[in-house]
């Protein structure tokens, strides 16, 4: 069960008029934010935080969100996504990590979506927060961590020998960055580079754990569910001509539509035993994005056991898209391989509502920040059976990207 008191909520929410960007009301230490286009839910200050590690963390905090929601009372006049009680979450990737799952009530959520926006208050009388001043501009260097560039080809190509041994047939390998902020650094910087950047990213940030991802891993709203499968990657071209000739390669490339294939798969696999309805597309499609083209699958389905968006990731985690095929051989490599641990990087973000709906991304171009002010990012690539180790070293570059432009 979870760390944390499970106390008596009261919540109510009002409409507001519409109350212009979001990050600028954030606490500039400890934002709390989970928006796309500008809309989303943007938390101040903690009303209840509850704590989970180990295997059964998102099964557990399935069960204490029920809890929860048994002894609150909600005033909801909307009833829309993001509106009444909410929690935003982050859990860690792997369930031997020591950094820890949470689930966070904000005190105060200011919400936005298309017209409507909305003020919550849980526990609170507080005021309409108020946009205020960013801190002091500032530029960090993020440097190779435990993982350097040459240790991640040579465990690229300890995974390709595994591969052709027949040990697993993907295996999903990351590595890290490391920098350190001045002291009083304001996140919200960061977080408005990342959503002016990649508006069409989810840009997240719960307990010091920041990012902008391109991947949905399940969103429930309403007894319906979707979710949209990355995997397959390759850098935009220089010019409209390079750029339109790098995705006819990788929407052609047998690697990559192989690797996406792995994550599809599981994806479906997962999902099937929750919705009799599943559809998927029938060819994956480039995505692009500022940086880079992905090969990307949408799933969508009618759920049909009445799961909520947190029973949905403890069912859907780790894909094969985050650590590889079959899950449990790949698990075991990246803890052999990999010389750190992934923390909250890959695992899945986001929020979800008093009954159950929510929207959960998978935590990629990501970074923490510890409360000492050190920055750890991660990025990592897929590797199966024809994988290039200097190719996939300069994917992750390329995946680094966003993050490292946000800091520096």
């Amino acid at each position: 069960m979870p760390a944390g008191s499970i106390a008596h909520l009261a919540v109510e929410t009002i409409q507001i008029d519409d109350i212009g960007p979001l990050i600028p009301l954030l606490d500039s230490r400890d934002p709390l934010l989970f928006i796309r286009r500008g809309q989303g839910i943007a938390g101040i200050g903690e009303a209840m935080r509850l704590e989970f590690t180990g295997p059964n963390r998102m099964a557990d905090a399935a069960a204490a969100w029920r809890e929860v929601l048994a002894d609150a009372s909600i005033v909801d006049p909307l009833g829309i996504p993001g509106t009444g009680l909410v929690a935003l979450g982050s859990f860690a990737f792997s369930e031997h990590s020591a950094a820890t799952s949470v689930l966070i009530v904000p005190s105060v959520i200011v919400g936005r979506k298309g017209a409507t926006s909305w003020i919550t208050r849980v526990n609170s009388d507080a005021p309409l927060p108020r946009p205020h001043a960013f801190g002091a501009e500032y530029r960090i260097s993020l440097l190779p961590g435990a993982m350097k560039g040459d240790a991640f080809i040579a465990a690229v190509d300890t995974a390709l020998e595994r591969i052709h041994a027949g040990d697993v047939r993907k295996v999903v390998l990351a590595r890290d960055l490391i920098g350190h902020l001045p002291e009083g650094a304001d996140l919200r910087l960061v977080l408005a580079s990342l959503a002016l950047g990649y508006p069409d990213c989810f840009t997240y940030a719960v307990n010091g754990f920041i990012g902008s991802s391109p991947e949905t891993l399940v969103r429930v709203d309403a007894g319906s569910v979707s979710a949209r499968v990355l995997a397959g990657t390759i850098s935009r071209g220089a010019d409209a001509q390079a750029d339109h000739d790098a995705a006819v390669s990788l929407a052609t490339s047998t690697k990559d539509l192989d690797e996406h294939q792995y994550a599809l798969t599981s994806v479906l696999t997962a999902l099937a035993p929750h919705s009799s309805t599943l559809t998927a597309s029938d060819q994956p499609f480039t995505l692009k994005l500022p940086n880079l083209w992905h090969l990307a699958s949408d799933v969508a389905g009618t759920l049909s056991d009445g799961s909520t968006s947190l029973d949905l990731i403890a069912a859907l985690h780790p894909t094969a898209a985050v650590a590889g095929a079959p899950t449990q051989a790949a698990l075991d490599l990246i803890h052999e391989l990999e010389p750190f641990d992934r923390g909250r990087y890959a695992g899945p973000v986001g929020w979800v509502g008093a009954n159950g709906d929510g929207e959960w991304a998978v935590a990629l171009r990501s970074a923490h920040v510890s409360h000492t002010g050190r920055v750890t990012a991660y990025a990592g690539g897929g590797i199966v059976d024809g994988s290039d180790p200097a190719r996939e070293l300069a994917e992750t570059k390329m995946k680094f990207r966003p993050i490292v432009e946000a800091f520096g």
